[in-house]
């Protein structure tokens, strides 16, 4: 395994796409997130999952929850179904 000395922070795709493998285990072992751009601009950011908890995942996800003690009718339940 080769195991690059300095991780840069961003790459270009064309770079991404030629040493991917090297990268995915680089920022495996490192926790390193990279930048990969598109002509100069970011466009994607490839990290390590952290192990948590959906809780923790969505904690902060809500930014405003209006008439959270509001009944919910029947035909409104239907349409916020998710599955």
């Amino acid at each position: 395994m080769t195991v690059m000395a300095v991780m840069k922070s961003e790459i270009s795709k064309s770079r991404f796409k030629a040493r991917a493998l090297e990268f995915f285990r680089e920022i495996e072992a490192t926790g390193t997130p990279v930048i990969i751009t598109d002509h100069g601009k970011p466009a994607l950011e490839v990290r390590r999952i952290r192990d948590r908890t959906p809780l923790e995942t969505l904690k902060g996800s809500v930014i405003r929850y209006e008439e959270a003690t509001r009944p919910v009718a029947d035909d409104e339940w239907e349409n916020a179904r998710w599955w």
